[in-house]
């Protein structure tokens, strides 16, 4: 439970800073409205739904789809699927379990997605 409050607040940090340095925005709440262009939103917003249904892993393809082409003019999906990330680590352990996924999954997910766009350095420095 510690280690899960830990990755929790770890991972929680890292995707605000992310989307900080990255993306310029500083908010109060990360949520989908920060999202400027309206495609984007829906997009994300269609992956929230699913990962409200406990559908995580489709929602986890979707976005893989989405960001598969990591070319800079669709970085606005990086923003998404860290907003996702961040969204899904926000679920309560229990959440987690019923659906069998875990922080460190999150965690995993973030890397992944960051490494698609040339960042991983980034996320591992987080991580360390």
């Amino acid at each position: 439970m510690l280690q899960d409050d830990y990755i929790l607040r770890q991972i929680r940090e890292m995707v605000r800073a992310l989307i900080k340095i990255l993306f310029q925005v500083e908010a109060a709440e990360l949520t989908p409205e920060i999202l400027e262009d309206e495609e984007t939103r829906t997009a994300l917003e269609e992956l929230l739904a699913l990962m409200e249904e406990g559908r995580i892993d489709e929602a986890e393809n979707r976005l893989y789809d989405l960001t598969s082409s990591g070319s800079d003019g669709e970085r606005k999906n990086l923003e998404a699927g860290l907003l996702f990330y961040y969204a899904l680590n926000g679920k309560s352990d229990d959440f987690l379990e019923e659906h069998n996924f875990s922080r460190e999954e999150i965690m995993t997910g973030i890397e992944d997605l960051a490494d698609r766009y040339g960042l991983s350095g980034i996320a591992e420095a987080f991580r360390a």
